[in-house]
């Protein structure tokens, strides 16, 4: 069987929209007001903060006990960012912090066992009865602001909901034209905005910011859902326009993720096409007033001007043209400190850097910006020189760190390589050493990689590297353990960070990561990080520029990161194949293929490490760990919850141990992040549950669950 292969061709039938909460629903009266996601603070004002000189991105070792080169002011210019209430789920990451944990107590470890379905809602996206269309995935983390639930959907509808219930208040259709063959046709989410003293009774005072897949970034009324005619072009900013590289063609160019809220302005990146040609769209993040919609600043990860630091470290001729690098993940925000942090992807194209050569700083790095003016306050690079598709593609999270005896604000990201970097959140500065390593150098054509990696000294996310011990010890079948060690023998396989090359190299983790987007969440009590991974590795050859490999790229229809590809990667004197290392549909990389992994930030060591997923429910049959798309949440009782695996469920483990506590089942696998809030007294746990069209299964709704009364009361 064909593991990588487009297995579900049709849509499931599709149920009715709304299906309720069994208690019966009573209309209430509007609530007087919305509840603004930060309190009003007085005007800006300035602290003196430690930053890194140049020496924060040379390739020396860094230590927690390194030194701060630099002092800096930093200016406040927002309210502190809270979650409105402990209620609340008002960012992606609950806060524009991110950190994805909920102070709510109601679910436990002891009752967590008698969740149930509460109620359902079906947004209708696939109901399209055209032939031949790709099915929109419902990957949204929906917000709760006041009672009210927020999401969005690929095809650019915003919708609100009564959070207690599923009953749908407003829609608001922004008409994404389903055609257009985009390379991720989904959307994260919304953010939401609350004017300072919002009493809830004026026209847009607060708002719904949403990117729209085809480039535009909206601005809705929250209670009616009409678009906010004083943003931009009556609601709408077009995103495409102004770019330093402009989009070629209508697909190269995304919006996937919800945008960042600092006080008054909205902050928003883009996704970029992968491997179409060298000099890409552009990646510039920007910053809008989100009432008016004037652009504030623009930052471009691609140096542009020869007295930035980073510029040297683009050469040739044509490097500052080079497109990507962009910032399609979530950006966060810490409106106290004023700054947002910017997770950067790789640059144009992935596989081939001969026209990009050096480090090319900022691109695939955690950078913090000012938010004010879009003025680079530090910058960490986690790949020089990316060759590997090592884009960050995990949200930033931002959390209190205990240091020696005393708290330290932190920003954690997990990457695709492998890895979890802890920073000072003020300097960049590790908080846990990084080492910088050799690694293997390039025999591609025009190629220089990297001489170095950093490598953090935390516990690996996941394996780095595949060896033939590996597979002898972790493949049970002889023939395909066989067929499996030839293929590997064929291959270049010098460990982590094994460059592209004609022959085909093993790359470990694969471009799905290793961490992926579905990032981390953080329990502060334990200090524990969590985060999902992925433990398959890929292959990726580089075909020379001919007629029959480019005629392979032209032809090639499969935008499924899952299965076999091939770019046309124009300008490169290369046609790329990329495919998982699998013989026969099988994979060659030993179980689990995919885990949920827990890390103490208090001992630096791994707590647990489990398999996350099975192929129960799925045509691959029973595997242990299955590859995984989406992120976790931790709760204030110790309970983690986290979908995300084609097996159709959502899963709550106990934080303490890695123990399933409880299996939710669901109408497809969630490619998602679910979230919990708190309405009339009672906790749910909801999430989007929207699969992919194949391995994850086809489906579109919102399940909300909530506890089951109890049988002994």
């Amino acid at each position: 069987m064909q593991v990588w292969a487009a297995l579900v061709a049709d849509a499931r039938p599709i149920s009715p929209r709304f299906v309720p909460n069994p208690r019966p629903w009573s209309p209430r009266p509007r609530a007087p007001s919305l509840r603004a996601t930060a309190s009003e603070m007085p005007a800006a004002h300035c602290v003196h903060t430690a930053v890194p000189s140049a020496w924060m991105e040379s390739r020396m070792i860094h230590n927690r006990f390194a030194p701060l080169l630099a002092v800096a002011l930093v200016c406040t210019l927002a309210p502190v960012s809270s979650a409105s209430e402990n209620n609340d789920w008002s960012a992606y990451g609950r806060t524009g912090l991110g950190d994805r944990h909920s102070p709510l107590t109601q679910i436990d470890k002891h009752n967590v066992s008698r969740l149930g379905v509460a109620w359902r809602y079906h947004t209708g996206e696939n109901e399209d009865g055209r032939e031949g269309l790709r099915p929109a995935r419902l990957s949204a983390t929906p917000l709760v602001i006041a009672g009210r639930m927020y999401f969005s959907t690929a095809l650019g509808k915003v919708i609100a909901l009564e959070a207690s219930s599923g009953r749908e208040l407003w829609k608001y259709d922004a008409g994404v034209e389903r055609t257009i063959g985009f390379g991720d046709p989904v959307s994260r989410g919304v953010s939401y905005w609350s004017r300072a003293g919002a009493h809830g009774g004026d026209t847009c005072e607060t708002r719904i910011l949403a990117g729209v897949l085809d480039g535009r970034l909206l601005a809705l009324d929250a209670l009616t859902g009409k678009p906010c005619t004083d943003f931009g072009s009556q609601g709408t900013v077009n995103l495409r326009e102004g770019l330093r590289n402009a989009p070629d063609g209508d697909a190269e160019y995304e919006l996937t993720s919800p945008p960042a809220i600092v006080g008054d302005m909205v902050v928003v990146g883009s996704a970029v096409a992968d491997n179409h040609r060298l000099d890409a769209a552009s990646g510039e993040v920007r910053a809008y007033d989100v009432i008016s919609g004037r652009l504030a600043w623009r930052w471009d990860p691609v140096p542009q001007e020869k007295n930035d630091p980073a510029y040297a470290s683009w050469q040739g001729d044509n490097a500052h043209r080079t497109g990507g690098a962009n910032t399609w993940s979530v950006i966060a925000a810490d409106a106290k400190r004023g700054l947002v942090f910017l997770p950067t992807s790789s640059p144009s194209v992935d596989y081939w850097g001969g026209a990009r050569l050096g480090d090319n700083r900022h691109a695939n790095s955690l950078v913090a910006l000012d938010a004010r003016i879009g003025k680079q306050v530090w910058a960490f690079q986690t790949v020089h020189h990316d060759l590997w598709d090592y884009d960050n593609a995990s949200p930033p999270a931002l959390v209190e760190v205990n240091v020696d005896g005393r708290q330290v604000a932190a920003v954690l990201l997990a990457t695709k390589s492998g890895q979890l970097f802890v920073l000072d959140r003020d300097t960049g500065v590790p908080l846990f050493p990084v080492e910088e390593r050799a690694v293997p150098a390039s025999d591609a054509l025009g190629e220089v990689a990297a001489a170095t990696q950093p490598f953090s000294s935390l516990p690996a996310l996941s394996p780095m590297s595949l060896s033939r011990a590996d597979l002898i010890d972790g493949l049970d079948d002889p023939a395909h353990r066989e067929t499996c060690l030839a293929q590997l023998d064929a291959l270049r396989n010098e460990g982590p960070f094994t460059p592209p090359s004609e022959r085909g190299s093993l790359v470990m983790p694969s471009n799905i990561g290793g961490a992926h987007w579905g990032g981390v969440a953080f329990d502060p009590a334990s200090q524990t990080v969590v985060v999902p991974t992925n433990r398959i590795a890929a292959v990726i050859t580089l075909l020379p520029r001919n007629a029959e490999a480019t005629k392979r790229a032209r032809e090639a229809v499969s935008g499924e990161r899952l299965g076999l590809e091939f770019a046309s990667m124009h300008g490169s004197p290369y046609v790329l194949k990329r495919e998982f290392f699998a013989v026969g549909g099988r994979p060659c990389t030993p179980e689990p293929l995919g885990s949920l992994h827990a890390i103490s930030l208090a001992t630096g060591r791994t707590v647990w490490n489990v398999p996350l997923g099975t192929g129960e429910g799925t045509p691959l049959g029973p595997v242990a760990g299955m590859v995984n798309l989406g992120g976790p949440i931790t709760t204030a009782t110790g309970v983690v919850f986290i979908g995300a695996t084609p097996d159709p469920r959502l899963r709550a483990f106990d934080i303490a141990s890695g123990k399933v506590l409880w299996t939710g089942e669901l109408p497809a696998g969630a490619r998602s992040t679910p979230m919990t809030y708190q309405v009339e007294g009672r906790q749910f746990v909801a999430i989007a549950a929207g699969g992919d069209g194949e391995l994850w299964g086809t489906a579109d709704e919102i399940v909300a669950f909530a506890l089951a009364p109890d049988p002994g009361e």
